[in-house]
């Protein structure tokens, strides 16, 4: 399979690696990551500790027949990195948006239209980009892909290549379940600086569970729901985790947040079904003042 991974940060760089044994893959990225790796390969840490050869760029300049779209871009630079490729796109072109956020996919629809298939994905891996040219390794987890006539080729491509990966038979629930665990983990452990385990402590599960709650509520009047104790159930995932949540690694690098697909597009939501959110509005407004810092 051809692949182009369009946004080779940590994520980005990690699936494009893990996939470059079965496929034809391309990242791309910024000039230096793509310089390292062209002429050093993509060093894997952490949970593994190899040297990947593939090829790097900083620009698609062209798409063949047949290619998988791995869109791995911050949720808000989606629209610069399709506008970018939409005259190319083929009409056998697959685009996965392999993205945190609420409907996140739909920016990426509404630019190719009807030009292509867009599907949405789902993905638990922890991995860090520690520089140019490596990237740390540090949580295996689950990858879903949404329904469609290829999902099923593409998973079994992903686990030929070592990733868990499965068609998700729900994934607007599935969405969800992973949207409430991020409007969680990654402001909280933002505004602490601290590793996901960091925020298991237990002094912390009144907080959680307001925002918890709140999710669930527009979750419900969204037509999905759950009968899950997130909060417990957040807090034995991360319990032994090292990984920095992506909001975090944003931050300490200057960068803006994906917030405003978080925690900041379920009171947006909420306020649209008459839901009040204020647990999840003062998450946006901390980190939003935190970017501004």
């Amino acid at each position: 399979m051809k692949i182009i991974v369009l946004g080779a940060g940590a994520i980005g760089s990690l699936y494009g690696a893990k996939l470059s044994y079965y496929n034809d893959v391309i990242l791309v990225g910024k000039k230096g990551h793509v310089n390292k790796i062209n002429k050093n390969g993509l060093k894997v840490t952490g949970l593994e500790n190899k040297t990947y050869r593939l090829k790097a760029t900083t620009k698609t300049e062209g798409i063949k027949g047949n290619t998988l779209i791995l869109l791995t871009t911050k949720v808000q630079d989606s629209a610069k990195a399709i506008n970018g490729i939409k005259k190319i796109i083929k009409k056998d072109t697959i685009i996965l948006c392999l993205q945190n956020g609420l409907y996140s996919e739909n920016i990426v629809k509404r630019i190719v239209g009807k030009k292509c298939l867009v599907l949405r994905g789902i993905t638990n891996v922890g991995a860090v980009f520690l520089e140019p040219g490596i990237v740390q390794y540090n949580g295996r987890s689950y990858t879903l892909i949404e329904k469609s006539p290829k999902s099923r080729e593409m998973a079994e491509n992903f686990r030929n290549s070592g990733l868990d990966c499965n068609v998700s038979d729900n994934i607007k629930a599935d969405l969800w379940r992973k949207l409430i665990l991020n409007c969680v983990l990654n402001p909280i452990s933002a505004i602490l600086r601290v590793e996901n385990r960091g925020i298991a402590d237990e002094n912390l599960n009144p907080l959680k569970k307001l925002i918890v709650d709140e999710c669930l509520k527009v979750a419900r009047k969204d037509g999905v729901i759950f009968n899950i104790d997130f909060v417990k159930k957040i807090n034995k995932g991360i319990k032994n985790s090292k990984n920095l949540s992506s909001m975090l690694q944003d931050l300490m690098k200057g960068k803006k947040t994906e917030i405003d697909y978080l925690n900041d597009a379920v009171a947006k939501l909420g306020k649209k079904y008459g839901i009040e959110c204020p647990a999840n509005e003062i998450m946006t407004m901390i980190i939003k003042e935190m970017e501004n810092q």
